[in-house]
């Protein structure tokens, strides 16, 4: 098994800040309490994760968050698909705190694992075509034009994706920044691996049914911005 361990140091980081505003009290208790228990860790001998052992319910679909920003369309998707577990990924730690309270109060914790940091170190020990779909939304859109390398859309990054996710299932990203969604289109559609599912500008314009908002498309949306939603099709 090739090490990866060198990869976490010299990687770019996609994200930012870890901590914003001082926790309550009781967000930081689930952080104590709840988090250790949901908590998913890279082996350190840098085996794969079997996705079928991981949750403490079966499921029949495991589904991926990279940056679930306040938790809000992880916990609206575990309670809509009884039968999905979710690996959700969020180094920002109030997002996490978020989560958690979505979990404690809607009672998910049999389905669903945590991790509190770069979402990458999970995607490297997954088998191949384990995952039944994959979100990458309203991310960090890395603004500047200096800061766009570190973008998660990427040539090393789909490469990962395109691993891990099984053939014929979806990749969905969604953004209210128009550059970081032309550079999303420009490296999924010349990918090899994927297939933008697109018939018409409500395919993208329109939110699908089956994808619950999140915090920052809604704050974005009452700014006046407008929203794009993409999904893609593993090849």
């Amino acid at each position: 098994m090739e090490d990866k361990s060198d990869l976490y140091s010299t990687r770019l980081k996609t994200f930012g800040r870890r901590q914003g505003y001082k926790l309550r009290p009781h967000q930081q208790q689930l952080l104590d309490t709840l988090l250790p228990d949901l908590r998913l860790l890279p082996p350190e001998n840098g085996t794969m994760i079997d996705t079928t052992a991981i949750f403490k319910h079966p499921v029949k679909q495991v589904w991926f968050e990279i940056g679930f920003g306040g938790g809000e369309h992880c916990a609206a998707q575990l309670e809509q698909n009884p039968d999905i577990g979710m690996i959700a990924c969020e180094p920002f730690m109030n997002g996490v705190a978020s989560l958690l309270t979505h979990v404690d109060k809607r009672n998910l914790h049999d389905r669903i694992r945590v991790l509190d940091d770069d979402a990458r170190q999970l995607l490297d020990v997954l088998p191949d075509n384990s995952l039944d779909r994959l979100f990458l939304l309203f991310p960090d859109p890395w603004r500047k034009k200096r800061h766009a390398k570190r973008r998660f859309i990427g040539q090393e990054n789909l490469d990962l994706v395109a691993r891990v996710l099984k053939s014929g299932c979806e990749f969905r990203v969604g953004s209210d920044h128009m550059p970081y969604i032309d550079w999303t289109l420009e490296h999924m559609t010349q990918h090899p691996d994927f297939e933008w599912i697109c018939e018409g500008p409500q395919d993208w314009r329109t939110r699908p049914n089956d994808w619950p908002p999140t915090r920052y498309e809604q704050k974005a949306i009452r700014q006046g911005k407008p929203c794009v939603y993409l999904r893609f099709k593993r090849k």
